[in-house]
């Protein structure tokens, strides 16, 4: 009873939560929270796309009918691919979404809840087997059973999105509208009007700003905290719930940071966002031996199926690292795509937008459908803002080959002379870095018997 009086002395009972804590630790705490909250605050930020810059509601369609440019600032997209994106709501009830057969053109992608964590996979490689199919998307509290004729998902939130590629089988006219037909046979509609859905709402975002990257401000938490509001707590958040409190972010609660407490969260979003930064130097699994490229992603990202749950444990800090770099990842990886990455080129040192660099691509890449580097820009992990092309991949029938069937890549600030059909360029002064994407990834990358060699820094 002593220690108990003594205490109360020190933190008097009408103490609010943020008084108990000084400021060193509040910031510690606020950016604790900021790494633990990456992957729900990344589906915030791109739902605010959806809904401002696509001008999109619940049950539409956004699309892009041509290949994304750096309008679509989203973390680590292909620069390639034709995509497909919705966010869905069960609050009301049960979502359908209907996939169509997989003809005359590629559709894969994946579902995934509101922390991202991949429901199922679409496609010839999802659970559709490239047939076609309805999946039926729950509410968490879905207490009846579902009807027959479905592909039943049961998300752990109410909120969600969906991801998928529409892959051409070359870039003719011919193959690149048969995509786009494939895309507007998609349908995404409430259960309750299954016997008569409403006619589908699709968006082109084509040419247009898609902007869904997290700002590490002090908004950061306010996005927090109404995805907190709009969620069920699950049993392994608890504790985490707890150390939300002294940062004014309680469910059921309004959040009104005052203005000193604002400026330590901005401060301390600034400081997680520079952890995060840092901690993607070491998080790559190495694919090839004594090389730079790695598999962009934790062991225990893909032994978990990007759930990040271990037995034991949630792995905060390899799942904030993983969703800063990555959204929409497949359930299963390495069936559909593979994908390496770096940060560093041959002699280790950090890939810079105002130097010149070369890659060589072997011949004969095992991708069975088409192969793509895309650069991003290393502070947002998005596409580096205003540059004229991300990327350059198989299907460029203006690049040059070599003799071999080999590839030479030059990236930098500046073309090399008479080499603007194999030149991307990048920032001055800014940090950047790639992803070389195996699109129907083939035998010779598994067993290593083909090796994509390490970035060259020219003069």
């Amino acid at each position: 009873m002593v220690g108990l009086a003594a205490a109360a002395t020190i933190v008097p009972a009408f103490a609010q939560p943020s008084e108990r804590l000084n400021r060193q630790t509040l910031e510690q705490r606020a950016a604790a929270a900021a790494i633990w909250g990456m992957p729900i605050v990344s589906v915030y930020a791109m739902r605010q796309a959806f809904f401002r810059d696509a001008k999109a509601n619940y049950n539409d369609i956004v699309f892009w009918s041509k290949p994304s440019d750096w309008r679509n600032q989203t973390t680590t997209p292909n620069a390639s691919a034709r995509y497909v994106y919705f966010n869905f709501n069960t609050n009301d009830g049960p979502i359908v979404v209907e996939i169509p057969p997989a003809v005359e053109a590629g559709l894969f992608g994946t579902l995934l809840d509101a922390w991202q964590v991949p429901l199922a996979d679409v496609g010839p490689d999802g659970e559709d087997h490239g047939k076609g199919g309805r999946y039926l998307l729950l509410p968490p509290d879905f207490k009846d059973d579902a009807p027959a004729g479905y592909i039943v998902v049961r998300p752990q939130t109410y909120n969600g999105y969906a991801l998928f590629r529409a892959i051409s089988k070359s870039s003719s006219e011919a193959d690149v509208s048969n995509a786009t037909a494939l895309v507007k046979k998609l349908r995404l509609y409430p259960l309750v009007k299954a016997d008569s859905p409403p006619e589908q709402r699709f968006v082109d975002m084509t040419d247009k700003l898609f902007d869904g990257i997290v700002r590490f401000d002090e908004s950061f938490y306010a996005s927090l905290a109404q995805m907190i509001k709009e969620e069920p707590v699950l049993t392994r958040d608890r504790a985490m719930m707890g150390l939300l409190l002294p940062l004014g972010i309680e469910k059921g609660k309004e959040f009104k940071p005052d203005v000193a407490t604002q400026r330590v969260l901005a401060q301390s979003a600034d400081a997680a966002h520079a952890w995060l930064m840092n901690g993607l130097l070491t998080y790559s699994t190495p694919h090839w031996p004594d090389s730079s490229w790695a598999i962009p992603a934790a062991p225990i990202a893909v032994e978990t199926m990007f759930s990040f749950e271990h037995p034991d444990y949630l792995d905060v800090d390899a799942r904030g690292i993983g969703y800063f770099s990555f959204y929409a990842p497949p359930k299963k990886l390495g069936a559909a795509t593979f994908y390496v990455g770096t940060f560093k080129d041959a002699k280790g040192d950090l890939l810079r937008g105002e130097e010149n660099y070369r890659l060589h691509i072997p011949p004969d890449v095992p991708a069975q459908q088409f192969w793509a580097l895309t650069l991003y820009d290393r502070e947002t992990c998005g596409f580096i803002r205003d540059m004229p092309r991300a990327g350059l991949d198989s299907y460029d029938q203006k690049m040059h080959k070599n003799a071999d069937g080999s590839v030479d890549i030059y990236i930098g600030p500046r073309p090399p002379a008479g080499k603007e059909a194999n030149w991307i360029q990048t920032a001055s002064g800014r940090g950047w870095f790639p992803f070389f994407r195996f699109y129907g990834p083939e035998k010779a990358l598994f067993e290593k018997t083909w090796k994509l060699p390490d970035i060259e820094r020219v003069n």
